[in-house]
């Protein structure tokens, strides 16, 4: 009896995850970040000490998200109106997220960086005296390509709704453009994250589909990583 009992506990622990994993997007971005972050240490053959700090780190990001969603959840079925006490709890909860995700983030950065830096060093000084002009051209062609897919398929303007993103086509080929003449990993990195930025922003307003957004980064990234590497002189 005890050890049904046990399963039980098991099967409602794992409903309750699945349950966050299914109704909030912040721990499906933990999750991903999360693979990604396990499977680059694998890669790079980090240390048994970092690995135990890399999953502590993770554990304590997703265990905060839990408790975050577990204490929404309850206030939300004892409050029918808005109640500040009920705000500052809602907020605590949050902050606690976000502390444990910038510890991960930091304890992910002291264990990659002095191993990634000289990687990315590397191959931003082989690229980063591209033609300028090159980058103007490519957005050129992602807008061109952006224009004639919506008018195939026949919806939404060039930067406003419709398949593939305009915005994100454009956002990915320019944070593209400036890791191949950036000299500088931090500048790619800021890129980059002006890019999600610009992803969030149309999704979160409703504007595109997650479908749209991916289809629009990944056509402006492509299209520019084939231009430089045509067109630039290694």
């Amino acid at each position: 009896m005890k050890s049904k009992s046990l399963l039980k506990s098991f099967n409602y622990a794992i409903d309750g995850l699945i349950y966050v994993l299914r109704t909030q997007r912040n721990m499906r971005i933990h999750f991903v970040a999360a693979a990604l972050a396990l499977t680059l240490g694998l890669f790079l053959k980090i240390e048994s000490w970092a690995f135990v700090a890399l999953i502590f780190a993770v554990s304590l990001v997703v265990v905060a998200e839990l408790i975050n969603t577990a204490i929404e959840s309850t206030i939300d079925l004892v409050t029918t109106t808005f109640d500040p006490v009920a705000q500052i709890a809602k907020d605590v909860a949050a902050g606690a997220v976000l502390l444990a995700s910038i510890n991960a983030v930091l304890v992910a950065y002291f264990i990659f960086f002095s191993r990634v830096n000289p990687l990315a060093l590397g191959l931003l000084e082989r690229i980063r005296q591209s033609p300028a002009h090159l980058t103007i051209i490519s957005l050129l062609i992602v807008a061109i390509l952006v224009v004639s897919a919506k008018a195939w398929v026949g919806g939404g303007s060039f930067l406003r709704g419709g398949w593939p993103s305009g915005h994100s086509a454009l956002a990915a080929a320019l944070f593209t453009a400036i890791a191949f003449i950036s000299q500088s990993p931090l500048v790619a990195t800021l890129g980059l994250g002006l890019a999600l930025l610009v992803f969030h922003s149309r999704f979160d307003a409703g504007v595109h589909t997650a479908l749209e957004i991916m289809s629009g980064a990944t056509l402006g990234i492509l299209v520019t990583i084939l231009i430089f590497q045509v067109f630039y002189t290694w």
